[in-house]
């Protein structure tokens, strides 16, 4: 499997797609510099649709604000403490950390 590497830098993703959009194509670049020409061809893309000029996908904004999204929902089902159905599933209220049954609060399931 290869090794992941970091992201390239907004600048330099930015020098990508001009080149493109002034008629270069992504194989061209891709010899050229070291992204392959399907990343090249995948950050264009995305470019149109912050710009506006594409709905087939979510502009960068609204990817970044459902992955926080998703990450939350992960949080609060993973820890039963900070999710909000404990009550509503339970019928007790969530438990401080580091406390639980064994520390007085009673389930309502027994």
């Amino acid at each position: 499997m290869p090794k992941a590497r970091p992201p390239y830098p907004a600048a330099f993703r930015q020098q990508m797609v001009e080149p493109v959009r002034s008629g270069r194509t992504p194989e061209d670049l891709a010899r050229e510099f070291e992204p392959s020409a399907q990343t090249i061809r995948t950050r264009v893309a995305q470019a149109d649709r912050d710009a506006g000029e594409r709905t087939d996908g979510l502009r960068t904004e609204e990817r970044d604000e459902m992955r926080r999204e998703n990450r939350r929902l992960r949080e609060e089902r993973d820890d039963p403490r900070r999710g909000p159905l404990r009550t509503a599933e339970f019928g007790v209220a969530a438990a401080p950390a580091g406390r639980g049954p064994q520390h007085g609060l009673k389930c309502a399931m027994r």
